[in-house]
């Protein structure tokens, strides 16, 4: 078995405004993964701009950001063996029209913005992420 790996996970305003955050909670722990961390909060521009720095240039983030900042979502550390990938496997396509059935997206989204779920896509930006949401386990 492969050692523990931490990765951030957001539950967006969609799954939140859904009332599906237990649902999609249930597929990590299902899976094996356990909640290190949970948080349910709302985020402002500067936090948005922050955790999407990479992105804010581009012509289509203002709607993100706008989307990300409309209600409240739920931030979460999921740690378990090769957690980044079973967590992005689990979670599917960005785009939900062509996500796999099966997959958070597959089952639950209709959207490439309004798509549900975040989750880190690498060890450097797990490491990232979790400083910036959990500042404390970073």
């Amino acid at each position: 078995m492969t050692d523990p790996q931490r990765t951030l996970v957001l539950l967006k305003p969609d799954a939140v405004r859904r009332g599906l955050v237990g649902t999609i909670l249930a597929r990590y722990e299902a899976k094996g993964l356990t909640i290190v961390a949970a948080e349910h909060r709302r985020i402002d521009a500067a936090a948005a701009d922050r955790h999407y720095a990479d992105h804010v240039q581009q012509p289509w983030y203002p709607p993100l950001r706008e989307y990300i900042i409309s209600g409240p979502l739920v931030a979460l550390v999921l740690q378990g063996p090769e957690a980044i990938e079973v967590v992005r496997l689990l979670n599917g396509a960005t785009n939900g029209v062509v996500a796999a059935p099966g997959t958070v997206r597959g089952d639950f989204s209709l959207s490439n913005r309004e798509n549900l779920v975040h989750a880190s896509d690498s060890p450097d930006s797990a490491a990232h992420e979790i400083a910036l949401w959990f500042p404390a386990l970073g």
